[in-house]
């Protein structure tokens, strides 16, 4: 299982970018266990700069926009 952190503080991008993983996975057959993060603190510990930014597996693997569909499925693999 794949554990997956959005960061952002909720806006439309960041629940789109959340949305576009779960619907991603479940197209791949991919176990998921994805968390949204909002709280500043954790972002900034995290190392973000941008929202939103994905991390899998502790690993920040995409920051400032929504990712494309294939960018996704990418770090899913």
């Amino acid at each position: 299982m794949k554990m997956i952190n959005v960061y952002g503080s909720g806006c439309k991008n960041c629940t789109a970018t959340a949305e576009l993983i779960k619907e991603t996975a479940r197209q791949l057959k991919i176990e998921i266990k994805l968390s949204k993060v909002s709280d500043l603190q954790a972002i900034m510990e995290a190392g973000v700069i941008s929202t939103p930014a994905v991390s899998v597996d502790g690993k920040l693997v995409h920051s400032g926009s929504v990712p494309d569909l294939q960018t996704v499925k990418v770090f899913l693999s």
